[in-house]
């Protein structure tokens, strides 16, 4: 994200290379004049600096980094020199938010280990009691001098603000006048109690804590008036399927009282960004754009910069709310820096960076938005991608590659690939369908909603008729195609793998095999419930006609699995399910297990294997290619390869 100082004079970014010799993603700070000149670097060294805040007098900037081999708050000038540590906590802080004069941080933490962990730890060793062994959150403040110490016994101890085993902190906000913080806190800060999160205040110098708001259903991302009147939450709304509904934006009193639901006209997921003078700024999905609103409560939403066709991936304003900051782009664009005028009569919008350039020499594939009709007659959007020098009087191989979520969204907006090599498949000669399948943000709550307990099912009906709709367009050579995704989109591949013979090849990354296993291993089990609306002892029938292993028996295409080792989100046994299933019954299967990551995988040599090891499946498998793994002193990536 893109954070313009308080005086609107500086935009702040954070850039991304890879460093293969570590291998890590490492982000450093960018600086950016409003009024133009070039940008210029601010953090360096090998750990990356993350979440830069201003301070509100635009003279400094916090970040976090864990330069001494800690997660710690660090403070830097804009115009250079050396950073500076602000804490030394035992525990990293989480987020943090300078108060309105500048002279103290908050930030959420655990917290210094328990004596009785420690204790217990040199007793018996290391274990985890399941669902147990948390530790809460609280908030903390800590004390910003003029000058911040160097030595490390010499930084400002900071101060719990909540305390206690009742609750887990998550977001917070000073009030205008910085006497209060009001903050969402669940019951543990276990995913499974999300539902618990409720909006309170605590009185920072007599940590005196009032509890706003306690309605059904997670309520949380307090936002304060500019008055410091009320309140602005994210809320479910009490609605107890929260995870495909739309959640909503509510204000309250700033002592409690009735909830007052804003901006409801806007038919998405949405939650406050800002509060200033014109209202309460959000953004939102409208199909495959991305807007920036703004809303006063008891009025309607209004979208800044509409003219310009364009999505915004987040934005900050300056204190007179005149500029705002952005990365965004349009379609066929990779996303930029922007600087933008916030004027209902004139909006300008001004770009401040070009690292498309990098891609230029590659000459990268084209985008475009396509739309069919599903098996039930529901409207499908997709994108199409195709090689840059297409013509559509030829035969394509067709690989489809589909988003997680489900409430993900693919949009015609270029960006590096992750997993899938999508730019190289094209450049090979394929064209790329990203379906929208139904439950995808971006279509409103009718259309996020058309694949509960319908999971998979209707999910392959958005697929496959894509897929012939592609074909039926007379360019697409429907005796070598392939599907392949992460996440719920692995699990739509591995559903498509149990029930269609149609696809070469498919790939299965982190995916659901039995919705039954991942119900009883997850770290988000509600997810499932709401989903199915039934627990699989209520309803063993909707989680066998939704799971890709229960016919596993019709299998017949090759399919390659990836999994992170330590994934809690998808856990392992899902592949080792389907890949014992594929075996069983005489599949070609290869299943990679990438040691010691989650959910996703995120350094870049394992990144590179996912995506080479993706290229040589289909190669092998659409093309009749193969595609070796190269030996190790031809493996070796150039010193810093062009990445963002």
């Amino acid at each position: 994200m893109a954070r313009i100082s308080p005086d609107g004079r500086l935009v702040v970014y954070s850039v991304r290379e890879a460093d293969w010799a570590q291998n890590e993603f490492v982000s450093q700070l960018w600086i950016q004049h409003v009024i133009g000149g070039d940008p210029y670097q601010l953090t360096r060294g090998k750990a990356s600096a993350n979440n830069p805040r201003w301070s509100p007098d635009s003279k400094r900037i916090a970040f976090s980094t864990s330069r001494d081999g800690k997660g710690q708050i660090w403070l830097i000038s804009p115009t250079g020199g050396e950073a500076v540590a602000l804490t030394n906590e035992e525990a990293s802080p989480g987020g943090f938010k300078w108060s309105p004069d500048g002279k103290r941080i908050a930030f959420n933490s655990a917290g210094p280990e328990p004596k009785e962990l420690k204790e217990r730890k040199e007793r018996y060793g290391d274990f985890e009691i399941y669902q147990q062994d948390y530790r809460q959150s609280h908030l903390w403040v800590v004390d910003v001098p003029e000058e911040v110490p160097t030595a490390s016994k010499q930084k400002p101890k900071a101060t719990a603000i909540t305390s206690g085993t009742e609750y887990s902190v998550g977001g917070f906000e000073w009030s205008p006048d910085g006497t209060k913080i009001a903050f969402s806190a669940a019951k543990s800060p276990l995913l499974i109690d999300g539902d618990t999160s409720d909006i309170y205040t605590v009185g920072v110098a007599d940590k005196a804590v009032k509890k706003i708001i306690a309605t059904a259903g997670p309520d949380s991302n307090p936002l304060w008036s500019p008055d410091g009147k009320q309140i602005a939450f994210s809320t479910a709304n009490a609605d107890p399927h929260f995870f495909y509904m739309n959640g909503r934006i509510a204000v309250v009193a700033a002592e409690g009282g009735p909830v007052q639901i804003v901006a409801d006209e806007i038919d998405e997921d949405i939650g406050p960004d800002e509060w200033g003078k014109d209202g309460i700024y959000f953004s939102a999905w409208s199909k495959l754009e991305r807007g920036i609103y703004v809303v006063q409560p008891g009025g309607k939403a209004r979208r800044l910069f509409e003219p310009f066709g364009i999505s915004f991936m987040g934005a900050s304003l300056s204190k007179d709310e005149k500029l705002a900051a952005a990365v965004a782009a349009r379609a066929n664009e990779y996303p930029e820096v922007y600087v933008l005028r916030n004027d209902p009569q004139s909006a300008r919008i001004q770009k401040f960076t070009s690292f498309a350039g990098q891609y230029a020499k590659h000459n990268p594939a084209n985008k475009e938005v396509v739309r069919w009709k599903s098996s039930d007659g529901a409207e499908i959007e997709g994108i199409l991608t195709k090689p840059a020098n297409f013509d559509p009087s030829k035969k394509y191989p067709l690989l489809v590659v589909i988003h997680g979520g489900p409430t993900g969204i693919d949009t015609p907006i270029r960006r590096a690939d992750s997993y899938y090599p999508i730019e190289r498949f094209a450049a090979k000669g394929a064209v790329v369908l990203q379906p929208n399948y139904r439950g995808s943000a971006g279509y409103g709550e009718k259309f996020r909603s058309l694949n509960v307990r319908n999971l998979g099912v209707g999910d392959a009906w958005d697929v496959l008729s894509g897929v012939d709709y592609l074909i039926a367009r007379g360019f697409v050579d429907q005796t070598r195609m392939g599907s392949m995704g992460w996440s719920q989109g692995g699990y739509i591949s591995a559903f498509l793998t149990t029930n269609t013979n149609r696809f070469k090849a498919i790939s299965v990354g982190a995916g659901i095999s039995d919705w039954m296993t991942y119900y009883v291993n997850t770290d988000i089990t509600p997810f499932t419930r709401q989903y199915l609306h039934a627990t699989p002892w209520e309803d063993p029938a909707i989680y066998a006609k939704t799971s890709p292993i229960t016919n596993i028996k019709q299998a017949k295409t090759p399919t390659l699995i990836q999994h992170g080792e330590n994934d809690k989100r998808v856990p392992i046994p899902n592949g080792y399910q389907l890949y014992q299933g594929l075996k069983d019954v005489g599949v070609e299967a290869r299943f990679v297990i990438y040691k010691g990551f989650g959910h996703g995988i995120s350094k870049p040599k394992q990144l590179r294997h996912v995506q080479e090891d993706n290229e040589r499946w289909f190669l092998k498998h659409v093309w009749g290619e193969e595609m070796k793994e190269p030996a190790l002193e031809e493996a070796k990536p150039e010193a810093k390869p062009d990445s963002k």
